[in-house]
């Protein structure tokens, strides 16, 4: 039996229907079970939230291999990978398949990848095997970055990013769940095959760059009145690729899904 949380959500569910494609056994562990997918040999299991130790650990009950999607971004979200994480060692969950992210350390500039390393922290220490396929930022997501006047801000200078599409973490992911033991204790650092600069993504998203400090950057996102942690993890997205910690460029990708990464153009306009 495999759990896979965030079924609701684009990788978890995307996860959750290659593995009824091929015909898993699984549990989609969601927060409201009436938008969980309908598939062929899944069941579901609700639980309000990560936090909700009880109701997690009765999900996981029965389940050998967990996959653990991040929780949405929050105050909390630490404590809650860490309660999930233990409720899933509680139940007797045989083995964790964590979606961390890349160059996860307590002190990354990217303060959200600080959440990680945490998370992948509490897993070892239950002993379990584990597994971590470390995800670059969203390949999807790099057209979004550009506001209305068709201009991408924010403090990255020249620093490359080679993003990974969600649908080729939802590939490898597939694929790790499906070979129980044959990847325990790796880790794996999925990225595109193109590392570039938001000045040249923004050149070919027909879109203009402009490297803000870190004080306008702040300044330029005071508008939407965000808690301060979460305009910090924003912020700090950039920052990390200027500070040169997402130029990180694998074969991760094709070696285990077997195909080549998806590039950029295929998600221009």
């Amino acid at each position: 039996m495999i759990g896979v949380t965030g079924a609701t959500g684009f990788v978890g569910g995307e996860v959750a229907r290659r593995l009824a494609d091929r015909g898993a056994a699984q549990r989609l562990i969601v927060r409201d079970g009436t938008r969980a997918p309908q598939l062929p040999g899944a069941e579901v299991a609700v639980a309000s939230r990560y936090g909700a130790a009880d109701e997690m650990r009765a999900a996981c009950e029965g389940v050998e291999t967990l996959f653990l999607v991040p929780a949405a971004e929050s105050a909390d979200r630490v404590e809650q990978h860490l309660t999930a994480v233990d409720a899933a060692a509680a139940a007797g969950v045989r083995r964790i398949v964590y979606l961390s992210f890349l160059n996860p350390s307590p002190d990354a500039t990217f303060t959200l990848v600080r959440h990680h390393w945490a998370t992948e922290e509490r897993v070892r220490a239950t002993g379990l095997p584990f597994v971590f396929p470390r995800m670059s930022l969203y390949l999807d997501f790099i057209p979004l970055m550009a506001g209305e006047d068709g201009v991408i801000r924010g403090p990255a200078g020249d620093g490359h990013v080679a993003p990974v599409a969600r649908a080729d973490v939802a590939d490898v992911v597939t694929e790790i769940l499906l070979a129980p033991g044959a990847h325990d204790g790796q880790a794996y650092e999925l990225t595109g095959a193109e590392r570039f600069t938001l000045a040249e993504a923004g050149a070919r998203l027909g879109a203009r760059f402009v490297d803000e400090t870190l004080e306008e950057a702040y300044a330029s996102r005071a508008s939407y009145d965000a808690p301060e942690w979460e305009v910090e993890g924003w912020v700090t997205t950039y920052a990390a690729i200027a500070a040169g910690e997402l130029d990180v460029v694998t074969g991760d990708v094709e070696r285990l899904a077997g195909h080549a990464p998806r590039t950029l153009d295929e998600f221009i306009p």
